[in-house]
């Protein structure tokens, strides 16, 4: 099988940690052809270091050329320009959460993946994991029926980055992460629920396909005279009429490890369940007597940034099935996003279509 020709656009210090690193310990399958960052020394070391054929600060210069697989991982407020752009060059794509600031923009990308016969993936790591897909898996066929009530938390530790004052545990340590990606609202769309809840809400969409959220409200705080919030406590509702209460906490380094919390609850009509990938749990349970809990290995749950690389390469092969965060499920966490924010922004419950 020839390689697949990769370009990425936005060589940031996550797409350097994760995603490069991922498709370098598969080198035989993939050929690192173009690569775009605006700063031409960082650019020129991560073109060395990874054999790039070129380097350019214009991302047009890579997407022509002739690319298999693309990775767009610039800040979120460039997403639509890029990833459009890199879809009707013809290139399979992943990209970066959150996946737009705009609703219109994500459903937009949509689009375009679909008239242009690409596949578009989220860089949503857990959705790609064994635990998520178990849990999917077993919600889905077990059932809980219409959904009534739901929880959503997350914890992870962002109080540096969001303030300014650090970087995250996970960061590539010779790529420092520019303060205007994730503390900019022009290009970052706000703080804690836009870098990590897009996560969080990736999780809850999925283990419910069928329904939309469709109003929120939202108070967000910003300690540390951070220029974007680092805590969020909203509230969801649900086009199906469930409700749900949403969390996002910027935690101190080290707290359990640096493991990130993340955990869904929802009870419905006919069951409930329980998926908490910090404690390795996914249970589900009905009344007529199922009572379902996974066997999971320990640290199931811990994040594995290598997943969303490794199913672009998958999907780009021809295995369309690696694809366990299409530009649906994206889309769709944008949508509620933009609820939550225009809810904390107007201090009142606000409607999709407001």
């Amino acid at each position: 099988m020839a390689k697949l020709r990769l370009g990425l656009i936005g060589a940031g210090s996550w797409a350097v940690a994760a995603h490069l690193p991922a498709l370098a310990a598969r080198s035989d399958e993939v050929e690192f052809v173009g690569v775009c960052r605006s700063d031409p020394t960082a650019l020129a070391r991560i073109q060395e270091q990874y054999g790039f054929t070129m380097a350019s600060a214009d991302y047009r210069d890579v997407l022509e050329q002739d690319l298999d697989i693309a990775i767009v991982a610039s800040p979120s407020g460039l997403h639509h320009e890029h990833a459009t752009a890199a879809l009707r060059a013809g290139a399979h794509l992943l990209l970066e959460k959150p996946m737009t600031i705009a609703a219109s923009e994500a459903w937009d990308i949509v689009r375009v993946a679909e008239e242009n016969d690409r596949q578009l993936l989220l860089s949503f790591g857990w959705n790609y994991m064994p635990i998520v897909q178990t849990a999917v898996k077993a919600v889905r066929d077990i059932g809980i029926g219409k959904l009534e009530h739901m929880t959503i938390h997350m914890s992870s530790q962002t109080r540096e980055l969001l303030s300014n004052t650090g970087a995250y545990p996970d960061a590539d340590p010779d790529t420092i992460p520019q303060a205007s990606t994730w503390t900019d609202p022009a290009l970052s769309g706000g703080g804690y629920g836009q870098a990590q809840l897009s996560h969080a809400l990736a999780l809850a969409l999925a283990l419910v396909p069928d329904d939309d959220v469709v109003a929120a409200f939202a108070m967000m705080t910003n300690p540390l005279n951070a220029p974007v919030e680092l805590h969020d406590a909203a509230t969801l509702q649900f086009a199906g009429g469930g409700i749900a209460a949403m969390s996002g906490g910027s935690s101190h380094v080290g707290a359990s490890g640096n493991k990130h919390e993340l955990e869904v609850r929802a009870i419905g009509s006919e069951g409930q369940f329980i998926v908490d990938l910090h404690r390795e749990l996914v249970w589900v349970f009905r009344p007529d007597g199922t009572d379902f809990t996974a066997e999971l290995p320990p640290s199931a749950g811990a994040y594995d940034m290598f997943g969303p690389a490794n199913a672009l390469l998958d999907v780009g092969q021809g295995r369309l099935e690696a694809n366990h965060a299409d530009g649906r499920l994206g889309a769709r966490t944008v949508d509620a996003l933009e609820l939550v924010y225009a809810g904390a922004a107007a201090g009142r419950v606000v409607r999709k279509g407001d």
